[in-house]
């Protein structure tokens, strides 16, 4: 139920902001207002918004599929509101670094839920890494998927071209990894064991 609330609220809110540029400015990572005016909330509320349908479509379709599929884990580890904790605070920890590298500069934002999906992704990857993702109708093991991904991410960063927040992915990635492991220390060797039987 989590997972689909989160995805009602985001889609809401994302819709309401197509339309209300005043809104979009009120809750978009913009570094300014958090260095000046300590508009801390624009930390989270970030990624309740996103650049158009697309971009938040491909979003909440993944985070429907996976974290569906790791929300019980969550429930499980941390109660009811488990997932929900892990989710926000990988909106806050993947676009953190991002919020770092740019407290002056007045022209930067940033918007969508990626850092956090890609928080969800990894640590489902952890718990099932020869699972078969179909990405763009190719469909491949999770694990794959992940190393493609995490390359791709760091080339695109370090082009810094494009509008597009590949840091955030990688932070989120980063922080869905070492979250589940802090949660859950024994999820490394159910991955290791994991890893050596591999199934295509």
């Amino acid at each position: 139920m989590v997972t689909l609330i989160i995805i009602a609220i985001t889609c809401v809110v994302s819709f309401m902001s197509f339309n209300n540029t005043r809104l979009m400015n009120d809750l978009i990572l913009w570094p300014p207002a958090i260095t000046r005016n300590r508009e801390y909330h624009r930390l989270v509320t970030y990624g309740l918004i996103h650049a158009d349908f697309g971009h938040l479509l491909f979003n909440m379709i993944t985070l429907f599929f996976f974290g569906r599929a790791i929300e019980g884990l969550y429930t499980a580890w941390l109660g009811t509101l488990g997932f929900a904790l892990f989710y926000i605070l990988a909106l806050v920890v993947s676009i953190l670094p991002t919020y770092l590298n740019n407290r002056g500069n007045p022209n930067y934002r940033s918007l969508g839920a990626s850092g956090a999906v890609s928080a969800v992704l990894f640590s489902y990857i952890l718990i099932a890494p020869w699972a078969r993702i179909v990405v763009l109708v190719v469909p491949m093991p999770a694990i794959i998927y992940a190393v493609l991904y995490v390359g791709y991410s760091i080339y695109m960063d370090r082009r810094g071209q494009g509008n597009v927040n590949h840091s955030a992915h990688l932070w989120g990635a980063a922080f869905g990894v070492a979250f589940t492991l802090l949660v859950r220390p024994e999820v490394l060797s159910h991955f290791l064991a994991q890893l050596a039987q591999p199934r295509f």
